[in-house]
C-alpha cells in the first residue's frame, strides 16, 4: 500500500479529498491530513510516505512552498488548484510535482492520476536498483540545495562558480547536473525566479518599479523591464495595474 498524505487548509476539502481517494479502490491509503505545507512536510518524514496531495493556497506554507521543500525527497506531490491560480501551480513543475488536479476533484480525475503515479512508481523502482535510487536522491538534494542558495541571494550577482562552491561540485560538472535534473540552465533559472520574486513584489507591495529592480540585482531598470516584459509578456507597472494578470 502506498502511503498518502493529504494537505489543505479547509476539513471540507480534505473530506472531499479523503472520499475521491477511497473510491478509486487503488492500492493507496491516507496516513495523515494536514491544515498547511508545514504540516504536510513533517508527516512526509514521519510515516515515510509516497505521496502528498495538497492545494496550492495555504497558511504557513503553501503548496508552492512545499514543492520546494520536497524536491530533494524521495516522495512525491500532486498539487490540487481551483481555476483563477491553476497556472502558477504549473510553475512548480521546476520543483517535480508530478500531477495537477482542478477543484472540484472528482473521483474519476483522482482515479486517472494516482493510477499514472503508481504505474510511475513501479517503474522506477522496476528500472533502478537501491544504489542507482540513492544517487539520484543525492542529486535531487543538490538541486534542492542550489535552488535555496538561489531563492536566499537574488539580490545578488548569483555566479555558477560560486554555487558550485557552496554545493562542493565543479562547475561544469553542476551546470549539466542542474540541466539533466530541471530541464533548463542554471543562469535562465535564476533570471526566472528574479521575475517570479518581482512579479509577487509587483502584486503584494507598493514598492516601486525601480526599488524591486535593485532588491532583486538589477542596476539598470530599462533591463529589468525588458527582461521582465521578454518573460511575461507585460511590462511591470501593466503587470501591477492588472493585479498580476499578464
Amino acid at each position: 500500500m502506498y502511503k498518502i498524505i493529504l494537505a489543505d487548509d479547509e476539513k471540507w476539502v480534505r473530506v472531499v479529498l479523503r472520499k475521491a481517494v477511497e473510491q478509486t479502490k487503488l492500492p493507496v491509503t491516507i496516513v495523515q491530513e494536514c491544515a498547511n505545507g508545514l504540516e504536510a512536510l513533517d508527516a512526509v518524514r514521519k510515516h515515510e510516505a509516497d505521496l502528498v496531495i495538497s492545494d496550492v493556497k495555504m497558511p504557513i506554507m503553501d503548496g508552492i512552498g512545499l514543492a520546494e521543500q520536497m524536491a530533494g525527497m524521495t516522495a512525491n506531490l500532486v498539487l490540487v488548484s481551483g481555476f483563477d491560480d491553476f497556472h502558477f501551480a504549473q510553475k512548480a513543475i521546476r520543483y517535480g510535482v508530478k500531477d495537477y488536479l482542478l477543484k472540484p476533484v472528482e473521483m474519476e480525475a483522482m482515479a486517472d492520476c494516482l493510477e499514472r503515479w503508481i504505474q510511475g512508481r513501479a517503474m522506477l523502482k522496476e528500472a533502478m536498483g537501491s544504489d542507482t535510487l540513492q544517487t539520484v536522491t543525492a542529486e535531487l538534494s543538490v538541486i534542492e540545495q542550489v535552488q535555496q542558495f538561489v531563492a536566499a541571494n537574488l539580490a545578488k550577482d548569483i555566479a555558477l562558480t560560486d554555487v558550485a562552491a557552496f554545493v562542493h561540485l565543479n562547475p561544469s560538472y553542476l551546470s549539466q547536473l542542474f540541466k539533466q535534473q530541471t530541464g533548463g540552465k542554471f543562469v535562465d533559472y535564476v533570471i526566472e525566479m528574479r521575475i517570479e520574486e518581482a512579479k509577487r513584489l509587483l502584486v503584494k507591495t507598493s514598492l516601486r518599479v525601480f526599488e524591486i529592480a535593485e532588491r532583486l540585482g538589477y542596476g539598470d531598470i530599462a533591463y529589468f523591464s525588458n527582461t521582465f516584459k521578454k518573460l511575461t509578456g507585460s511590462s511591470p507597472l501593466e503587470y501591477r495595474k492588472n493585479g498580476g494578470k499578464p
